[in-house]
């Protein structure tokens, strides 16, 4: 049985599966699989979850080599097959960027986005939370809010999120518009001394906080080679001069996992589901079986001894290497 948990703000009664889907490399790759075996996927996900509660999905306005929306295009056919499942699903979309993903929080941008992700959903789904993928200053925040607000009120969406946000920000946002939930990265390897300041803020606030990469897009898993052109092998942490640093990290979490008879990738997902109630972890698979896997870990429970013994690893092994690659850590900024 997968455990559930509820949202934040204005949809704090609905009720969610405690590990959520990430979609995005479901398109974002040069060999995407065939619409029935991806469908299978967002099946299986979808079918796990208790009655009387949605399965998350997070999706993007460009989770695609394109940078369009073949991500989205990719649920409308599914909810074309499968049109009893949109009520299913809570759809959580990252937009406000322009074509070559740079920011455009201004009125106008906005709006492009939202109307470009309901024409590639085609009438199938509502977006039931749209965010900013990037926190810019390039319209105040408070603007940005209240068109967003507003957006909401037209029924163009249903919740307002941020994502690779500062606690500061988010303190910032919630004066002028109902915050549902907050997306930022959280893992063994990403638990920032900022991350624990969001955690804290939203723990504060009632929003809800949707955990991505997990598993360090595949590294804590153990699962380290990608194909030649896998855009991951651009991630710095990846590179030979910090890999064996951080394999080291991977390997005790593996030693803890073996011991309590879970995966690599089970103790993530259950460790970060422990920092807090309304902590949704959102990894992403194109495998049912890993789909299952994850999801299975919203019952497993750390008990204090053993996320003490966490503390210590992440302690004695400190990650090795920025997140992402120079240049997109210099373009997109983060804790925006």
């Amino acid at each position: 049985m997968v455990s559930t948990t509820t949202l934040g703000g204005p949809a704090k009664d609905v009720l969610v599966a405690k590990v959520g889907t990430g979609l995005m490399l479901l398109t974002w790759t040069r060999t995407p699989l065939p619409d029935e075996e991806l469908f299978e996927v967002l099946k299986t996900a979808i079918d796990a979850v208790p009655a009387g509660s949605k399965m998350l999905f997070n999706s993007a306005q460009f989770y695609a080599l394109d940078l369009g929306t073949g991500n989205l295009e990719l649920l409308a056919r599914f909810f074309e097959r499968y049109p009893l499942y949109a009520d299913r699903v809570f759809l959580t979309v990252n937009g406000g960027m322009k074509n070559k993903m740079e920011p455009d929080p201004s009125p106008e941008g906005l709006r492009a986005s939202i109307e470009k992700c309901a024409k590639a959903l085609r009438g199938t789904k509502k977006v039931d939370l749209f965010q900013n993928a990037r926190v810019s200053r390039l319209t105040p925040i408070s603007e940005q809010m209240k068109v967003l607000k507003g957006f909401v009120d037209e029924g163009l969406i249903g919740n307002i999120g941020l994502s690779e946000c500062s606690a500061a920000t988010i303190r910032e946002a919630v004066q002028y518009a109902p915050i549902t939930a907050v997306e930022i990265e959280i893992s063994p390897w990403a638990y920032e001394a900022e991350t624990r300041n969001v955690i804290a803020t939203c723990a504060e606030l009632g929003i809800a906080i949707f955990a991505y990469s997990p598993l360090g897009v595949g590294f804590l898993t153990g699962e380290l080679q990608f194909p030649l052109k896998d855009w991951r092998n651009l991630v710095i942490r990846y590179r030979d001069e910090h890999r064996d640093k951080n394999l080291k990290l991977v390997e005790a979490l593996k030693v803890v996992a073996q011991k309590k008879g879970i995966t690599a990738a089970q103790l993530c997902l259950a460790w970060t589901q422990a920092l807090g109630e309304r902590i949704i972890p959102i990894p992403c698979s194109t495998q049912t079986s890993h789909v299952l896997e994850n999801l299975q870990s919203s019952d497993v429970k750390l008990s204090s001894d053993e996320l003490v013994e966490i503390d210590r690893i992440l302690a004695k092994y400190p990650v090795s290497g920025e997140r992402f690659w120079e240049e997109h850590n210099n373009s997109l900024q983060l804790w925006g």
